[in-house]
């Protein structure tokens, strides 16, 4: 069965279809730069053209980098425009898309469910946490294989900063830190969620998976297991296509 995933992230907007049998995208994606400013409208035509690549007429997943209620509303925008607040995307997109049946839900929530389906995560019980590292720190809880959605612990404290202004890939990238000095970041706050969570496992997701040998083995005092995100950056993908075929 084949269903088409969409993830919105505050650097691209990337979308293909996936096969959900085996949690694969089926072709090479298609990736637009997301717009700045990121207005509803302007990530709504993003969104259009990457679908539109394709030709696809059925059910689509999309992911947003914000809290999502009732698979639809968007209720915050760290990383786009603030008139998002309090869309109702499921609407939008869907007459963007020409009435396709559309489902809205977080990344991180998107990449966690994948992660956990066909990755790293897979058969594993307990506390999970999935962290994406990229334009902000998305996360993804689950207890016992289930979702608690729309937590954003990027937005946790950490030296008088929201997180992922201290420990995201952007930040790496805007303070010129080199792998060592981000990684000590990250540790700061992968020790900030251990004592709030006490997860058995972390899930470290995102375009910097593709690196974590650069970086994991110099995170140290971390007692749960630390893993690279097995799908990378093609898990918020498959995330939503997953949670569009389960709403259709």
């Amino acid at each position: 069965m084949q269903i088409f995933g969409v993830d919105i992230g505050g650097s691209g907007i990337k979308g293909a279809p996936v096969d959900l049998d085996r949690g694969e995208l089926t072709e090479e994606r298609c990736k637009v730069l997301t717009p700045h400013p990121a207005t509803p409208d302007a990530v709504a035509d993003g969104v259009k053209e990457v679908v539109g690549h394709f030709g696809w007429t059925g059910p689509v997943g999309i992911t947003f980098p914000g809290v999502v209620t009732g698979g639809a509303t968007i209720r915050t925008a760290a990383n786009v425009d603030k008139a998002w607040i309090d869309t109702d995307a499921r609407a939008l997109l869907g007459e963007r898309l020409g009435g396709l049946p559309v489902t809205v839900l977080n990344d991180a929530d998107a990449a966690g469910v994948a992660e956990m389906e066909f990755g790293a995560g897979r058969d594993r019980r307990g506390t999970v946490l999935l962290l994406t590292f990229g334009t902000g720190i998305g996360s993804a809880l689950f207890v016992d294989g289930e979702l608690v959605p729309n937590t954003e612990l990027g937005h946790l404290e950490l030296n008088g900063h929201d997180a992922e202004k201290r420990a995201s890939t952007k930040a790496k990238e805007d303070h010129e830190l080199t792998w060592e000095q981000w990684a000590h970041r990250v540790q700061k706050y992968l020790a900030h969620v251990e004592m709030l969570f006490s997860p058995e496992l972390f899930i470290i997701g995102g375009g910097v998976s593709r690196k974590a040998d650069k970086f994991l083995p110099l995170i140290e005092g971390i007692k749960a297991e630390i893993v690279p995100a097995q799908l990378q950056n093609n898990a918020g993908i498959v995330g939503a296509a997953m949670r569009a075929a389960k709403s259709a």
